[in-house]
């Protein structure tokens, strides 16, 4: 499942299971797994995000990629 939406993603496409990643801009998208079973969910409303220190390097990726491409 994970590595079909990163070939899909690889070629350009979204795959079903990616949704975007509020606040690193346009075309920047996380893979969210699809909930399943009777496994223990987590229902906080609290706590929730994404540590920033992994945004933060998300960011740092993104820029260098940038670089990378001009």
């Amino acid at each position: 499942m994970v590595l079909d939406a990163w070939s899909i993603a690889a070629e350009g496409g979204k795959a079903g299971i990616a949704k975007p990643m509020k606040g690193l801009g346009s075309g920047v998208f996380e893979i969210a797994l699809p909930y399943r079973g009777n496994a223990f969910q987590k229902k906080s409303t609290h706590g929730i995000k994404t540590p920033k220190h992994e945004i933060d390097l998300i960011k740092d990726r993104i820029k260098r990629l940038k670089e990378m491409l001009r």
